[in-house]
C-alpha cells in the first residue's frame, strides 16, 4: 500500500502555485491603474488599499483551505455580514466574541457535516447556508448602523511597532494558515483529499473529520474579517459581506490554487488579494459603474476557471 507521501508530488510543487505570474500580473495592473489614475500612488490611497484588502486575504485564506480539499464555501460573506451585527449587539465584550465564534463554528460544522456526511454538493450546501445566515444577519441588524466596540477599533486603525494595523491582521492570518498547511499533518492531509479522496481515505486519512475541520476553520476566518471590518465601517452591516464570496474565491483562483483541489498556493492567495483589491479600487478611481465592476469580475473569474482543468464533472 502507498504511503501517504506518495499521494502528493514533492512538496514544494505540491504547494506552490504560480505566483510568480500572479506577481507579474499585479506589476502590471499596479502600472496601468497608476498611468490612468494618478491618484492611485498617493499614500492616502494606498493605504485605503491596504484597509480594503486586508478582510479578502483573510477571507481568501479560509478559502484556499476549503478549495484545496476541493470543496467550495459561498457562505463567507454572509458570515461576515452576521458577525458585524453581532459586534455591535448590546453585549460585554466576551460575551460578544463567544457568540461570534459560536456562530461561525455552527455554519462551518453546519457545512462540513453536510458534505461530508451527506454528500451534499459543496455549492448547493453553502448557498443553502448562505441564505439561512444573510436572513439571520439580517433579522440581527434590519439597518446599518450601532456601535463598535473601542478595542475593535483601536485594533484596526491603529499600528503595532509602526507598522499599519492592516498588516498585521494579515500577517497574523498568514502565520496561522502557513503552519496549519506547510507544518502539520492536517495541512497534508488536505492535499492528499483534494488530490485523490478515496485514496486518502484507504491510506488512513480520516477525510470526513478533516473536511468538517477545514469548512470550520474557513468559517473563523471569514469572522476574522468580519471583526476587521465591522472596525473599518464603525458599525454594523447585514450586507456589508456580500462580495466577499465571489471575491475570495476569484482571488484564490488567481493564485494559481485549482478550483478541482489537490493543488493551491498561501503565496499566490495573498497576491491574488491585492490584485483583486488593485483592480476593484482602480475601477473606482476611474469612476467605472459598480455594476459594471460586477460584470468584470465575474468575467475574471469566468476566464480563471476555464483555464484550469477539472478532474471530475461539477467542480
Amino acid at each position: 500500500m502507498a504511503t501517504l507521501s506518495a499521494l502528493l508530488p514533492p512538496p514544494r510543487n505540491s504547494r506552490a502555485g504560480p505566483w510568480y505570474l500572479v506577481l507579474a500580473c499585479l506589476v502590471i495592473v499596479v502600472a496601468v491603474v497608476a498611468w490612468s489614475a494618478p491618484l492611485f500612488l498617493t499614500p492616502g490611497n494606498l493605504s485605503n488599499v491596504a484597509a480594503q484588502v486586508t478582510p479578502l486575504v483573510i477571507t481568501a485564506i479560509g478559502q484556499t483551505l476549503v478549495i484545496i480539499t476541493g470543496g467550495l464555501d459561498l457562505s463567507v460573506g454572509s458570515l461576515i455580514s452576521l458577525t458585524t451585527a453581532i459586534i455591535v449587539l448590546d453585549l460585554p465584550g466576551w460575551a460578544m466574541v463567544l457568540l461570534a465564534i459560536a456562530a461561525a463554528v455552527t455554519v462551518g460544522t453546519v457545512n462540513g457535516v453536510g458534505i461530508a456526511f451527506l454528500n451534499v454538493h459543496p455549492i448547493i450546501m453553502t448557498l443553502a447556508s448562505m441564505s439561512v445566515v444573510q436572513g439571520v444577519a439580517l433579522i440581527t441588524r434590519p439597518v446599518p448602523g450601532g456601535t463598535v466596540p473601542g478595542w475593535i477599533s483601536g485594533a484596526v486603525n491603529g499600528s503595532l511597532f509602526g507598522l499599519p494595523a492592516a498588516l498585521v491582521w494579515i500577517a497574523v492570518a498568514v502565520v496561522i494558515a502557513a503552519f496549519l498547511i506547510y507544518r502539520t499533518r492536517f495541512g497534508l492531509h488536505l492535499f492528499a483529499i483534494g488530490g485523490n479522496p478515496n485514496s486518502a481515505l484507504m491510506n488512513g486519512v480520516r477525510v470526513q473529520r478533516n473536511i468538517v475541520l477545514t469548512y470550520i476553520l474557513s468559517s473563523l476566518f471569514a469572522m476574522g474579517a468580519g471583526f476587521y471590518l465591522a472596525g473599518r465601517i464603525a458599525s454594523g452591516d447585514a450586507n456589508v459581506g456580500t462580495v466577499f464570496g465571489l471575491d475570495s474565491i476569484t482571488a484564490v483562483a488567481l493564485g494559481g490554487t485549482s478550483l478541482s483541489g489537490g493543488v493551491g498556493s498561501l503565496v499566490g492567495t495573498v497576491l491574488g488579494s491585492v490584485l483583486v483589491g488593485v483592480i476593484g479600487n482602480g475601477m473606482n478611481l476611474m469612476n467605472v459603474s459598480a455594476f459594471l465592476q460586477i460584470v468584470i469580475k465575474g468575467a475574471l473569474l469566468l476566464a480563471v476557471v476555464s483555464v484550469q482543468r477539472r478532474k471530475q464533472i461539477g467542480l
